[in-house]
């Protein structure tokens, strides 16, 4: 199986909505992602409203080859409709099927509610659904957080780094 037909779909879990990414979402986003402790595993800054409204067009508009997809969600609290984070999948085909790299971020405000774990697992059930065979997430060795959700969502952490990043592995 390719990668070809897989676009992000909204999915649903008890309290959010993971809606496909859209330029218009970059405006709200500016705030959800604005704190500075959310880069400190990854690098970088708050994001001005210019920068990611181009990032979001750039997502929305894909990578220029066709050897990966990118899926890109918002994550939408379902009780108030306002945004709280972002999921994403980048999509590859090796020799065992789809791979998909797993990345989530909760905004600080929202952070210690789950919501990070129960967009990570709706992720994860829907990449099955769709055939991705491979399921990885890149974490920081020291981001404890990340870590607790990746292993909630059923990884657990290998030998392979990718720099200084441990690899998880969806287990089975």
């Amino acid at each position: 199986m390719t990668s070809a037909g897989l676009a992000a779909a909204p999915v649903e879990t008890p309290r959010l909505l993971l809606e496909p990414l859209a330029v218009r979402h970059a405006a709200p986003m500016v705030r959800v992602l604005g704190a500075p402790q959310l880069y400190r595993f990854t690098g970088g800054s708050p994001p001005t409203l210019r920068e990611l409204t181009e990032r979001y067009q750039r997502l929305v508009a894909g990578p220029a080859g066709r050897a990966e997809h990118w899926l890109n969600w918002v994550i939408r609290q379902r009780a108030d409709q306002r945004l709280a984070g972002t999921v994403q999948a980048t999509i590859t085909s090796d020799p065992a099927g789809l791979r998909a790299a797993i990345a989530w971020v909760v905004g600080a405000p929202w952070q210690g509610r789950g919501y990070a774990t129960e967009s990570a697992r709706a992720l994860i059930g829907w990449l099955r659904e769709h055939q991705v065979t491979t399921i990885v997430a890149a974490i920081h060795p020291d981001h404890a957080a990340s870590a607790a959700v990746a292993r909630r969502a059923g990884m657990t952490p290998s030998a392979e780094r990718a720099g200084v990043e441990v690899i998880w592995r969806l287990a089975g």
